[in-house]
């Protein structure tokens, strides 16, 4: 569904957000040296991929601020105003950032634009996969890919838990990834598989596609859920955290309707939120 087709000022927000994450993709994908894990004229790659992450954070917030000076902003790499106009932009220029390190394809660019508290656009842009993803509130969710015109999206519907292929993530402190792995350890004999993608915006995508059946993962932000997680619900989609919450670093979940109560239920016998 094309921008033009959403009511406005809904169409504004998809419209604007999808010339940032596109043009925040471009930078990233021409701008990264080839030889980015192996090789750098810093003083390390890390330091060169802090340099491209803020230079995607600030063309997007320029981009919008210089055409929304009202709005408000929410950015991984510090970008944070509070706006005058009840719209908040939450930003990750670069979701994915070891995957795109090693020069693993898995990683994207995800803005959303909350009206009052609540996700009305989400955009995730994956450059190397050739797609792009967006919703709008109560409009559905929809894919852009090079080699095809727009694609309606829709979960899977019909898998049970034994029958689901799950993703999730593991925090940077080991003590926390050891916790994890025990987590995951307690799954793998109850789902089809477990899938470890490095990129929580595209894994929420990836079961609005069908891709996925399940993802869940602890140590989230608000830049790691907002668009993906509107994508994924818009696609059909349950999310959610612990039982009766909404997602939260303590514990996100998407999952199709016949998998997220089971795993969620799991999740939560497994202790997956506990250090």
């Amino acid at each position: 569904m094309t921008d033009s087709q959403y009511d406005r000022p809904y169409a504004d927000l998809l419209g604007l957000a999808q010339e940032a994450a596109r043009r925040a993709g471009e930078l990233l994908r021409d701008g990264r040296p080839a030889d980015l894990a192996v090789a750098h004229t810093k003083s390390s790659p890390i330091d060169v991929v802090t340099e491209m992450d803020i230079a995607a954070e600030k063309l997007i917030t320029d981009l919008i601020s210089g055409r929304r000076p009202d709005d408000g902003f929410l950015g991984e790499e510090g970008a944070s105003a509070a706006g005058t106009s009840g719209v908040r932009w939450v930003i990750d220029p670069l979701d994915g950032t070891v995957n795109y390190l090693y020069g693993l394809p898995t990683w994207a660019v995800s803005i959303a634009a909350e009206q009052d508290g609540e996700t009305v656009v989400g955009v995730v842009a994956a450059p190397m996969r050739g797609e792009t993803y967006h919703a709008v509130r109560g409009g559905g969710a929809w894919a852009t890919g090079a080699w095809e015109g727009e694609r309606p999206l829709s979960c899977r519907t019909e898998t049970p838990l034994a029958h689901a292929l799950v993703s999730t993530g593991f925090n940077y402190v080991a003590e926390v990834r050891a916790h994890q792995a025990e987590v995951a350890a307690r799954l793998v004999p109850r789902v089809r598989d477990i899938r470890r993608g490095g990129s929580a915006a595209i894994d929420l995508c990836d079961v609005a596609c069908g891709r996925l059946d399940g993802y869940y993962e602890r140590g989230l932000h608000a830049w790691d859920l907002a668009a993906g997680d509107l994508i994924a619900r818009e696609a059909g989609a349950l999310t959610g955290g612990r039982p009766g919450k909404r997602p939260t670093g303590e514990l996100a979940l998407a999952a199709t309707p016949g998998v997220f109560e089971p795993l969620q239920h799991l999740l939560e016998d497994a202790g997956a939120w506990h250090d």
